[in-house]
């Protein structure tokens, strides 16, 4: 798999499964605890989200979910894991992959922000909205424009937000089905984008612009790691998915190469995966370690990393739970991954979709 050998540090994982759904219930959650539990969970706390994509964590120790298809943002109470709607984003267009995918929160100016990425009629766009009240009661405030004019397809339209340690937000996109649009650093497709809260582009981008690294496919998921090294996971065509290192101008190859491909001209990926055992999604670090939330290979895989290298092998956990689509560590420091079977490509059992809680020691 192109990893570099060497020991692996070990894992202890106790898992809490929150089988999420809008109707606020009470948590089950024993006393003592997050319970010890098999990889698969049995322990419900509320059921049934539609088409979750994005998990962002809140400093009280709860979260909010973005649900693609209708728009919605849903909060998970840091008290009870009780879920309530927050809002709808406004002008979200769902077209099978296109909808309402990545969300961050940021406080600054004055407040704390929820930023949305979302198709609208004529392009895939990144919004803010003003997140207002207290923890257990959030409503959205006037949703503000932060950047538009990145197009938009059924398929490909990236979507993830983070913001990275120099306080910069970072937009993944996809190519939106023109791949040679990867190649051309004066399009928004097929890139990495860094800009300023407000919506700018960020000040040291090697083009002038927004963009930040090039020649992506369609970039799911961006990490950094405790030592400040920007990790993303990119889904591939037909053969080869990816886990790259990024640096500021890199290229990736696309729509040239595919893979690990030992051409100087492109930064080759760390790790490839076949796609059936990774279409991988969201990403994030814990220390020096990544997870990455996988949908056709319906698992998170564990990878070890020193600096801008890979340790070992990668691990697979959380196998038999379906499309994982997103991965996010909490304030309490346990991992949360959320699923996505409910979309049209899974296989929905009861109580689906839901959000698995593990703690990583």
């Amino acid at each position: 798999m192109g990893a570099r050998r060497a020991g692996l540090v070990a894992v202890t994982v106790t898992v809490l499964v929150l089988v999420t759904g809008c109707t606020p219930t009470s948590s089950n959650l024993p006393a003592t605890g997050i319970p010890s539990s098999s990889a698969t969970g049995d322990a419900t706390i509320v059921r049934g989200l539609e088409a979750p994509w994005s998990l962002a964590m809140l400093p009280d120790g709860g979260a909010l979910v973005s649900q693609r298809d209708d728009g919605r943002i849903l909060e998970i109470s840091a008290v009870d894991h009780a879920l309530r709607e927050v809002g709808t984003v406004p002008g979200v267009v769902a077209q099978s992959e296109a909808g309402l995918n990545g969300i961050a929160v940021w406080k600054g100016d004055g407040g704390t922000w929820l930023y949305a990425y979302h198709a609208s009629a004529d392009d895939n766009r990144v919004v803010r909205m003003p997140l207002l009240g207290p923890s257990g009661s959030y409503r959205l405030g006037d949703a503000q424009i932060v950047l538009r004019g990145i197009r938009k397809a059924s398929f490909h339209n990236g979507g993830r937000l983070a913001f990275g340690p120099d306080g910069m937000l970072y937009v993944t996109t996809g190519d939106a089905g023109q791949s040679s649009d990867a190649q051309d650093t004066s399009s928004l497709n097929g890139k990495i984008l860094r800009i300023t809260p407000e919506g700018a582009p960020a000040p040291g981008n090697a083009f002038g612009n927004a963009v930040y690294s090039y020649g992506h496919r369609n970039v799911q998921g961006i990490a950094w790691t405790g030592d400040g090294v920007m990790w993303a996971d990119e889904f591939g065509q037909d053969t080869w998915d990816e886990l790259n290192v990024i640096v500021p101008g890199g290229d990736y190859g696309w729509p040239v190469v595919e893979g690990i491909a030992h051409d100087d001209r492109y930064r080759d990926p760390l790790l490839q995966w076949h796609t059936d055992e990774a279409s991988p999604s969201g990403l994030t670090a814990v220390g020096d370690v990544l997870y990455l939330a996988c949908l056709r290979g319906e698992r998170l895989w564990r990878v070890k990393t020193d600096g801008d290298s890979v340790v070992g092998e990668p691990v697979a956990l959380l196998q038999g739970n379906g499309r994982l689509r997103d991965a996010a560590l909490a304030e309490d420091g346990t991992l949360w991954v959320l699923t996505n079977n409910t979309d049209g490509r899974g296989s929905p059992r009861e109580g689906d979709d839901r959000v698995l809680r593990f703690a990583v020691t």
